[in-house]
């Protein structure tokens, strides 16, 4: 498939057309609040890494995130393939969630259809046309499109990728639930803002949109002073994570993620670029894979990172 040229309008869609920003303040009030809606702003969720090595279920999982006050999660798809083998179904999965008053606001997975082999492409893509349809039944408008499958040995050109990500963005069309490109500090091609704002761009679709998290940001070396020249609005998901100041980007790993707030992130900047004149609400879902928290009990650890990210937004 040829890859389809980009015209102004999607290209505006994904980068600004300035950085200069002007802020008007207000008396008691910050810059950001004052430039936001408050109810067009944020969206505070749980990612279910967080909870994920307490080996829950996917049906515990969704009363804890519940219990802990969180109203949007983020689902894993093995999780809720576990769940469906064992007797669940999608219908059922939707009636626990709307009794728990909760909403999926994306699936995380891993189907490779980003390979260069052409079967287990074709796999891939079956298999997120699936996940994808499981989506729309659950009310969620969104996937993690990953790089699941590609080393860093061989990986396709971005360009390669954009036609990629163009045929998810065809199925999403679709099912109407949007693959989200996710930016993977340690995958090569996809580590740093630029490649996937590329990728998102060359795909010529207008529904492309990123993914990003705190730690990949610090991953893959992307720069805070140059981030404000991403248009907020390609973002619609931020993972909310924090590090700690000991460990470089080079040796730092998914497991030593910690609490938003209680390392040495930039996130209240990240935070003012990407809440800065929304179009949508940003989703805000704490994703880490700490083994000291698993070790924890997982309600206390859901509230923590609630209260975490609370705390963050309220000092904005």
């Amino acid at each position: 498939m040829p890859t389809p040229k980009i015209n102004r309008r999607s290209a505006l869609q994904l980068i600004g057309a300035s950085v200069g920003v002007a802020v008007a303040e207000k008396a008691g009030a910050s810059p950001l609040k004052a430039n936001l809606p408050a109810k067009n702003a944020y969206i505070l969720g749980l990612n279910m890494a967080t909870i994920r090595g307490h080996k829950l279920g996917f049906v515990k999982e969704l009363e804890t995130a519940a219990a802990a006050g969180f109203r949007s999660v983020e689902i894993w798809a093995d999780s809720l393939q576990e769940y469906l083998s064992h007797g669940g179904s999608i219908s059922e999965a939707k009636k626990r969630l709307d009794d728990l008053g909760l909403k999926v606001e994306d699936l995380i997975s891993f189907n490779k259809w980003i390979v260069d082999d052409d079967a287990t492409r074709k796999d891939g893509l079956e298999q997120m046309k699936r996940d994808m349809e499981r989506m729309a039944i659950l009310g969620c408008k969104r996937i993690a499109a990953t790089a699941a499958g590609s080393s860093n040995t061989s990986v396709p050109n971005l360009d390669l990728v954009a036609e990629r990500y163009r045929t998810l963005l065809e199925i999403g069309d679709q099912t109407g639930v949007v693959p989200q490109l996710e930016m993977w500090g340690f995958q090569k091609n996809m580590s740093i803002v630029a490649d996937v704002i590329y990728i998102a761009m060359k795909s010529g679709h207008p529904s492309a949109r990123v993914l990003l998290d705190i730690f990949h940001l610090y991953k893959g070396g992307t720069s805070i002073k140059t981030f404000p020249l991403m248009d907020a609005n390609a973002a619609e998901i931020l993972h909310m994570n924090d590090y700690p100041a000991a460990l470089s980007s080079l040796v730092i790993e998914d497991k030593d993620r910690i609490y938003p707030g209680d390392g040495v992130a930039p996130i209240k900047q990240t935070l003012q670029i990407l809440l800065k004149n929304r179009k949508t609400p940003l989703v805000l879902s704490t994703e880490v894979f700490n083994p000291a928290y698993y070790a924890q009990d997982a309600l206390t650890v859901a509230k923590t990172a609630l209260e975490k990210m609370r705390a963050i937004i309220d000092s904005l």
